[in-house]
């Protein structure tokens, strides 16, 4: 365990964008291959939509980044937060708490809260407005929605207590983790629900992507399905039914033209159909 956490000390930013851009071209090799959904649609241009948020994602972490080193050597110096308070001595199940409780503060209540205050809502919806979810969707989150993600990241490792290592192993895993699950693959049926008890599976994710409520408001989760479960927010749509948007922007003129989405958040605020 030791060398790993050495790698993800010293981690640099080369190899945290490697890890982005192979995540991606892994996905996008194996969901054109074998798609769950045939889209008609212009791949390329949907691509560079989503990768357009990618990189204004990535600007912004790194802007920030400082940030989040200061709140992860503050906790630690100052013996601040859960995994400092409560100290456990086998190094796995420090890890694995340590991951569990970023995940649930940092992306899950995050996803959460932008789901239920009106303003955070306008930015989130941009990442909602894609009709075909694919393994770049997983990034197509507008600038202020990046900063919003960006401070309960902080939040989290403050919390927690968490060291930067550990940030970066979270990090990681997380982008891996929603580029797998947004990817329009078709995993087994059976084996994909085994997998929902666990992780977040794409057939559980992409209920997310349903464009009517109650299924737009569920299903939270990042990286960990305990979360949703636990709380009462999970819910099942079968594959086929799912239809993806929101019902308050189903019009390609302003789901699929990058001006547009980034003006969204500051438009008119429409109540979506229950």
């Amino acid at each position: 365990m030791q060398p790993f956490i050495s790698y993800f000390e010293t981690i640099s930013s080369l190899h945290r964008g490697l890890i982005l851009v192979g995540g991606i071209a892994l996905f996008w090799l194996i969901e054109n291959a074998y798609p769950l959904f045939k889209f008609q649609y212009n791949k390329i241009g949907h691509a560079g939509i989503n990768i357009f948020f990618t990189a204004t994602t990535i600007v912004v972490n790194f802007v920030l980044a400082f940030v989040l080193l200061l709140a992860a050597d503050l906790a630690i110096q100052q013996n601040f937060g859960i995994l400092q308070w409560f100290p456990i001595k086998n190094i796995w199940l420090y890890t694995l708490v340590g991951l569990l409780l970023l995940d649930l503060i940092g992306a899950y209540l995050a996803h959460l809260v932008e789901h239920k205050v009106k303003f955070l809502w306008r930015f989130h919806l941009i990442h909602h407005t894609d009709t075909w979810v694919d393994t770049t969707s997983a990034n197509r989150h507008h600038p202020g929605e990046s900063v919003i993600r960006f401070l309960f990241t902080v939040m989290a490792v403050l919390i927690v207590g968490s060291p930067m290592w550990m940030v970066f192993l979270y990090q990681s895993l997380s982008v891996v983790f929603s580029q797998f699950n947004h990817a329009n693959i078709p995993l087994p049926k059976s084996f994909d629900k085994f997998l929902s008890y666990f992780i977040i599976s794409p057939d559980m994710h992409k209920v997310h992507h349903h464009y009517k409520l109650p299924y737009t408001d569920s299903n939270y989760g990042n990286i960990f399905s305990v979360w949703d479960r636990l709380f009462g927010t999970y819910k099942y749509l079968d594959r086929e039914k799912i239809i993806y948007g929101v019902d308050t922007h189903m019009n390609p003129k302003e789901n699929n033209q990058l001006g547009n989405l980034l003006k969204i958040p500051f438009e008119k605020y429409r109540n979506p159909e229950s």
